[in-house]
């Protein structure tokens, strides 16, 4: 059988899982061996966290009725022997719908109201406000009741046209997009704003989330979905009717949220099973197909081999009920392995890269100190082996000599101080400028030309004006570190020549690459400071969404910037401090081991032996090193998505059961 996107995500938890366990290895054999230190901890910590905790998001967006909910179904839960996600005809899905898995909250269903939409709080903000959502359990042993609990995100009311305008359905100055009067002349809309599942599912602790949005109503009238949930999806599959092909409304959606870059988008042409015709033949039906696909890709600007003729619903019939020929003809598993490769080889390269760049720079940090290491033992060595047949007096003033050597050496710790001191104005200054109050300083210009008039038809222009400066200041954090770099490379350089040590400054580091991560976010944003969004983006409401989710996504690129510079001049200069360390450790063992000869003159073989035995045990260390790193690099190498389809015996597709005792969750 054809590897679905089930196996292969399943295969990228193992391979992440796998990852983690090498990388937890070799944390431990250095903190057992005391050679952690604080910078290289907190790398092993988020490196850690970043492999089992971080989520991949997939949006699935579409207009109502077009089968967007029958596709989960069939992609992510046919193991259930029913539909679990509602999916029928009209409109079903009426809130935006997260599925997750967080194992530090209980299995169920979270309903937010949709009058919280009349208050300021967001819907991050809201998320840690527990008391304002709406619980209810879902029994995993229960597929039927954990359908109809699921059923809730359908229910709907009836509201009076002023209370719909201030709940955001009703637009005077839009009216092609206002949901339609009912007889009494109120409007139907939806009990819940947003809603969150968190289920057990194998994929789903792999750190999937599966992302289920309304139509076109509810996705231009949600600030929060269409400006911060959309924006940060690593995939978004945007679901046609075959039979409709692109509707006014579906290219609405298209052009207004979706046509803008993204990490993967994907078409997909549902519902192909309604084309057949039985007064055609199965040739003319393809035919039908294939001119659909090409028209839909002309409409919406796409190559056509980016356009996915599917049967969400035949597919999930068929994984129901083990037709491998209905599947086939539903042609699932052709988009399913376009996700597959779409998405998750990138995700694992970034991850991959992530590891070992982190793990061999520890690997060459490590390396440096066992090589100083070992030059001291060679030296002790030396030392102790020209004593061979000496006079007590030769001992004496060797005793002498160490003691005014440690002396000289101690004059290295103004200079050191000196080193720290700017090291720490320099590293202030690189930070200053991505700080958040700067941050909110910055954002602030924009934020005036959006409330200086009824329509801002400025803010597209003082949007990207404010991209730019921002990437000038990622650009300026470049600048300023590579400063500390090159004042560590002439600093270390002088302490070495005048102290004996073997400082090597660490390899500059590169944050230009996050300007790329600021021109996502600006050509996502943008999109929504044009003409056609003039009208919305004039309503205070839309804009406090707006300038809150833009806040929150450049502070997150601004707090990555800041802390890839903290935590490499952490690396860089703590060498300096373990170097020190071990010259003072040598002393006082040359001091000790001169002083012990001096007593008794049998115990300089047995300090020769010592000593031998330590630069030995210095060895086994830089060996047993090589080794876990090799092998962290080879796993972190494996093409594990490849193999997907041999690793689809190990995934049992099935929700793990209260009384379970099974745990598949990822090491934290």
């Amino acid at each position: 059988m054809m590897p679905t996107f089930a196996s292969h995500l399943d295969a990228l938890g193992q391979w992440r899982a796998d990852t983690d366990a090498r990388l937890a290895a070799l944390a431990r054999f250095a903190r057992e061996h005391d050679l952690l230190d604080d910078a290289s901890a907190e790398w092993f910590e988020a490196m850690r966290h970043r492999l089992s905790g971080e989520k991949l998001m997939v949006a699935f967006v579409a207009e109502f009725s077009r089968g967007k909910s029958e596709l989960i179904n069939a992609i992510f839960f046919s193991d259930k022997g029913r539909r679990m996600m509602p999916a029928s005809a009209g409109r079903t899905t009426m809130c935006p719908v997260e599925l997750g898995y967080d194992a530090e909250d209980p299995v169920g269903l979270s309903l937010l109201p949709i009058e919280t939409r009349l208050e300021a709080a967001s819907l991050a903000e809201y998320r840690r406000q527990n008391a304002a959502w709406t619980w209810i359990d879902l029994d995993l042993s229960d597929p039927d009741g954990m359908a109809a609990a699921l059923g809730e995100v359908m229910r709907t009311r009836l509201v009076t046209q002023d209370e719909a305008a201030r709940l955001g359905f009703w637009d005077d100055q839009r009216p092609e997009d206002n949901p339609p009067l009912q007889a009494d002349g109120r409007i139907e809309v939806p009990v819940w704003r947003h809603a969150r599942i968190n289920l057990p599912h194998p994929l789903l602790k792999r750190g999937l989330v599966v992302l289920d949005t309304p139509g076109l109503n509810a996705i231009g009238t949600e600030p929060e979905l269409t400006l911060g949930l959309l924006p940060q999806a690593h995939a978004t599959v945007f679901i046609l009717g075959a039979d409709t092909g692109v509707t006014k409304s579906d290219l609405a959606i298209w052009r207004d949220h979706l046509c803008g870059p993204a990490l993967a988008r994907y078409v997909a042409l549902n519902k192909i099973d309604s084309l057949v015709d039985p007064l055609s033949s199965p040739a003319e039906v393809q035919q039908t197909i294939v001119r659909q696909c090409e028209s839909v890709a002309q409409t919406l600007e796409i190559p056509a081999n980016h356009v996915f003729p599917i049967s969400a619903r035949q597919a999930l019939a068929a994984r129901l009920s083990g037709d491998a020929a209905g599947l086939a003809q539903s042609r699932l598993e052709d988009f399913e392995l376009a996700l597959s490769e779409g998405l998750l080889p990138r995700r694992r390269e970034n991850l991959a890269e992530a590891a070992t760049q982190g793990a061999v720079q520890f690997q060459h940090q490590l390396t440096r100190r066992f090589g100083e290491m070992r030059r001291l033992y060679a030296d002790q060595l030396a030392e102790l082996r020209s004593l061979r047949g000496k006079s007590s007096g030769k001992v004496q003033l060797m005793l002498q000599r160490v003691q005014m050597e440690a002396n000289e050496f101690e004059q290295c710790t103004a200079r050191l101080q000196a080193l720290r001191m700017v090291h720490a104005r320099m590293l202030k200054e690189a930070l200053r400028d991505l700080s958040a109050e700067r941050l909110r300083h910055e954002v602030e210009a924009l934020q005036q030309v959006l409330g200086g008039s009824w329509l801002p038809l400025g803010a597209r222009k003082a949007f990207i004006e404010l991209c730019a400066r921002l990437r000038g200041l990622v650009e300026l954090a470049q600048e300023r570190s590579d400063e500390i770099h090159a004042m560590l490379v002439a600093s270390y350089a002088k302490l070495n020549a005048e102290f004996g040590f073997s400082l090597v400054a660490d390899a500059p580091l590169d944050v230009r690459r996050y300007t790329e991560d600021l021109s996502l976010i600006e050509r996502n944003y943008v999109q929504y400071l044009g003409l056609s969004q003039a009208f919305r983006l004039a309503q205070p409401g839309f804009q406090e969404q707006f300038r809150r989710m833009l806040v929150s996504r450049l502070r997150v690129v601004f707090e990555t910037v800041s802390n890839d510079i903290e935590l490499w001049s952490k690396s860089s200069s703590a060498q300096v401090d373990s170097q020190l360390r071990e010259r003072r450790r040598n002393f006082k063992r040359r001091y000790e081991s001169l002083d012990r000869i001096q007593s008794a003159a049998s115990d300089l073989d047995t300090r020769l032996q010592d000593v031998q035995a330590q630069d030995e045990r210095v060895m086994q260390l830089q060996n047993r090193l090589n080794v876990l790193v090799d092998d962290l690099l080879v796993q972190a190498r494996e093409d594990r998505l490849g193999m997907a389809d041999s690793s689809m015996g190990r995934f049992d597709g099935e929700l793990d059961l209260p009384e379970s005792q099974h745990r598949a969750d990822l090491p934290a």
